[in-house]
């Protein structure tokens, strides 16, 4: 692998691990375009979700500060169950069981029988299809509540009162342990190389009526013990010796190109989603993914 190979990778997981197009998707595309030896590339590979595991640490450093102080409370005997953070992690522990099961017991023959380019693309825009699904069922439980807080509130024209500044009925608020589980069962899913991890975290919590944004925060968050576990998981597998296939320059290069690209990525994200909906990414995998399928590249 030479340098440039190292950072056009490191660039393009950077900006697809938290674009919800998928990482994994694309580098297997990136890499069979740029003639890599796949199989040899598991290193590499961990090395630039890495950096964005660094990225999600320094963008979310408040959030995690919080459940730091959560963790030290409790060990000073202090533990408050009903604190934010407190419930924050319980539901990620809650969203990442799923992931754990299915990284154990089926991602080497998930890696062997989908981590081909065909399978990858047709994958991409099958998810397509589920974000623009998401994005309406979203938008029905939205205007829905809309409508049910007015009647409640006895307004007469209906459609032309607006809601309290800040409202969110009962059907769109936040997360709880039976939402995070399905955000979770999402993630194991997105073990699937070509099925975005960010994606479909996000596009499961639109199913079920949390907003773009909140959906996006619980996503990377739930994304730090999966990239770390997975980093873990691979370096045991391969006894240690993820360093013998790529020499440390181009290592290094995927690490520091995917974290500089992956924060501006969440900074972009999150911004995006508090007024943009998923469909502009729904498009994109949709026809990058057929067309990479119908072609046969």
């Amino acid at each position: 692998m030479q340098w440039i190979d190292a950072l056009i990778l490191g660039i393009l997981q950077g900006l697809t691990e938290f674009l919800p197009i998928s990482s994994s998707g694309h580098l297997v595309l990136g890499e069979k375009f740029l003639d890599l030896n796949v199989a040899m590339l598991k290193s590499f590979d961990v090395m630039v979700h890495m950096g964005t595991l660094m990225a999600i640490f320094v963008y979310f450093r408040k959030d995690l500060k919080g459940m730091l102080d959560v963790f030290w409370k409790a060990l000073r005997g202090k533990f408050n169950k009903d604190d934010k953070y407190a419930k924050l992690i319980f539901y990620i522990i809650i969203g990442t069981l799923p992931a754990v099961f299915v990284g154990l017991f089926l991602e080497d023959w998930i890696d062997n029988t989908f981590r081909n380019v065909q399978a990858v693309s047709l994958l991409m825009a099958c998810v397509g299809v589920i974000f623009v699904l998401g994005e309406f069922v979203y938008t029905k439980v939205h205007k829905s509540a809309t409508l049910k807080q007015k009647f409640q509130e006895g307004v007469d024209e209906v459609l032309d009162a607006t809601l309290p500044e800040g409202y969110e009925s009962v059907e769109i608020r936040g997360l709880n342990w039976k939402k995070a589980l399905v955000i979770g069962l999402a993630q194991a899913v997105a073990i699937l190389p070509g099925v975005s991890r960010s994606g479909s975290t996000i596009v499961a919590g639109l199913f079920q009526g949390i907003k773009r944004e909140h959906c996006a925060r619980f996503s990377f968050l739930l994304a730090i013990p999966a990239i770390l576990g997975a980093g873990i998981l691979t370096a045991v597998k391969n006894g240690g010796e993820l360093s013998k296939n790529v020499d440390a320059l181009p290592l290094l290069i995927g690490f520091i190109s995917s974290f500089a690209v992956g924060l501006l990525a969440i900074s972009f994200l999150m911004k995006f989603l508090k007024k943009h909906s998923l469909r502009v990414f729904a498009v994109y995998l949709i026809l990058v993914g057929l067309s990479v399928y119908f072609l046969n590249i």
